[in-house]
């Protein structure tokens, strides 16, 4: 059995969509068992539900409280509640495998860490999610927003981690990764891509990634790599752009096949290609980001997510756990790490000479 906290209270709608995406969960995962986290009237519906735990919270985390406000004074919040139960107890053995919110994004990642912390040998956990791409499959990209500013060392970590997520997800042993920049050779970008680009090499001659190079932004769709690694601006960024651009070619199509009635009558005719068009580039199909480098399993859902598109990020914390994803990216990070010089060895200073 898989068990899945969810915050129930997250999000835009709060119990609206979560209640009604856990039960469609419930119902397809037959395997699965989820503690529902939040007030106490909220999760009243879902009393008597099998294979359902409520855990009662008395506070909730709003879409625009202060990290502060979540870290600090709301410690009996859904949220914190339901990050908890991914903890270890005293017997080693935590109440769930994986947890699911549609929280503030920073309140999520500042308590997750704080609550968990993060794996040894990870300096800033991130935030990774897949995006349609040209082969009809996936593009895993990292990090989308929990870390404006990286150093090169962040980076390769990233790319570790993305490796494990993509490895135990889909079952690739070595999945391919490219690093976000402005050209694909070595000599451009700024200083940090040229060494992120440096080290993600030597990890992969040493075997402990397939390391593709520099890939630019239309690369992410082509489907050139399985991972795209960049920093957390670049990735918000590069996300936000791609569900705009989404949504205003699917408004452009609709508009055009509405112009007059022989526009509609084609659009009768082409309904079944406009119908898996548009299921292509549905964003919902690819909800729930994973935050990785913690010492638990969180999954992060828009705060916009219908109940569709939120049974998607339960399914993936779902896959997640099944999968043993955790431990391989334990696994794989402490393996490269003990492989690759240390940073303080690289950057101590030589011999000081004496002075008379």
């Amino acid at each position: 059995m898989v068990r899945l906290a969810v915050d129930c209270m997250g999000g835009d709608h709060g119990p609206s969509v979560t209640l009604p995406a856990c039960q469609a969960f419930l119902e397809a995962h037959p395997h699965a068992e989820l503690i529902l986290v939040g007030r106490a009237e909220a999760l009243a519906p879902a009393r008597g539900w099998p294979r359902c735990t409520l855990v009662e919270a008395s506070e909730v985390v709003e879409m625009d409280d202060p990290v502060e406000v979540a870290l600090r004074r709301k410690k009996d919040s859904s949220m914190r509640v339901a990050i908890s139960q991914v903890k270890p107890g005293e017997g080693g053995q935590a109440a769930a495998d994986a947890c699911v919110s549609a929280g503030n994004t920073g309140a999520l990642m500042a308590v997750s860490r704080y609550v968990l912390k993060t794996l040894q040998g990870i300096d800033r956990p991130a935030i990774a999610t897949v995006m349609p791409n040209q082969k009809d499959g996936y593009t895993t990209v990292l990090d989308l927003g929990a870390n404006v500013d990286c150093e090169p060392e962040h980076l390769l970590q990233f790319a570790l981690m993305g490796s494990a997520l993509v490895s135990a997800v889909e079952g690739k042993a070595q999945p391919s990764v490219g690093l976000l920049n402005i050209g694909e050779e070595a000599i451009k970008g700024s200083e940090t891509i040229k060494k992120a680009g440096e080290l993600l090499r030597s990890a992969a001659n040493d075997g402990h990634l397939n390391f593709y190079g520099n890939v630019e932004g239309n690369d992410i769709f082509t489907g050139r790599t399985d991972i795209v690694v960049c920093d957390g601006f670049v990735g918000n960024v590069a996300l936000k752009t791609a569900e705009g651009l989404a949504s205003m070619l699917s408004s452009f199509i609709k508009q055009e096949f509405t112009r007059n009635i022989f526009t509609k009558l084609a659009a009768i005719v082409a309904l079944p290609v406009l119908n898996h068009f548009k299921k292509r580039v549905d964003h919902r199909r690819y909800n729930g980001a994973a935050l990785l480098g913690l010492r638990g399993l969180v999954f992060k859902s828009h705060g916009s997510a219908d109940a569709f598109a939120f049974e998607q990020a339960l399914n993936r914390a779902y896959d997640a756990a099944r999968n043993r994803l955790l431990d391989r990216v334990h696994d794989r990070i402490v393996e490269t790490l003990q492989a690759l010089p240390s940073t303080d060895e690289a950057a101590a200073p030589g011999p000081v000479a004496k002075t008379a």
